[in-house]
């Protein structure tokens, strides 16, 4: 089944984009999660005590995990031409950094759409745009920092943000831009 749109979360190992410790990705029709797919990695790098804490991801738990070369190709084949998505930069940096530490191919996904950037245009009046206010603030159920749950729920933001402006994917993804940080002038101002 071919997705709107997929969202992608990592969680890395340590300050550094290219450690990614775990990595999730949603696929929506129709803004509903219709598949989703997640991975522990072995990133090859020290844990930071501040990022294990955070997600509860350690050396450990990874040591028999598939490093990124080996699950480049299923990432890849899942985002290859399509719409993907991430609630901030984060995660799109994080793929372009890891492919690029173990000398791969970028991930040859469509545009991308920041789901933090669509929030703040759908809902300005919301004191952050922070992945968990969201949630709380349209009474989303989950647990932060786990790499397929935030990709769930910034899938589901997207979904609410069109849905608040009255914008399909479709005419998201029709503007120029490859990465598209906000709602089209057209439709901003629905």
């Amino acid at each position: 089944m071919r997705a709107d749109y997929y969202v992608v979360d990592v969680e890395t190992a340590n300050q550094f984009r290219h450690s990614i410790c775990q990595i999730g990705i949603a696929a929506f029709a129709d803004g509903q999660m219709v598949e989703s797919w997640e991975s522990l990695v072995n990133p090859h790098d020290d844990f930071s005590a501040f990022n294990v804490q955070l997600h509860g991801i350690g050396p450990k738990t990874v040591e028999r995990a598939p490093g990124w070369v080996e699950v480049w190709e299923k990432v890849n084949s899942m985002l290859a031409g399509s719409a993907a998505a991430s609630h901030t930069e984060f995660d799109r940096g994080a793929l372009a950094q890891a492919c690029t530490r173990h000398e791969m191919p970028a991930i040859a996904y469509g545009k991308w759409l920041d789901t933090c950037w669509l929030a703040r245009h759908a809902w300005p009046a919301l004191p952050n745009h922070k992945l968990p206010t969201l949630a709380r603030s349209f009474g989303i159920v989950y647990k932060a920092h786990d790499a397929l749950e935030d990709a769930r729920v910034a899938g589901e933001i997207l979904a609410l943000a069109m849905q608040e402006r009255g914008v399909t994917i479709a005419e998201l993804l029709a503007c120029e831009k490859n990465h598209i940080t906000g709602f089209p002038k057209a439709v901003a101002a629905r």
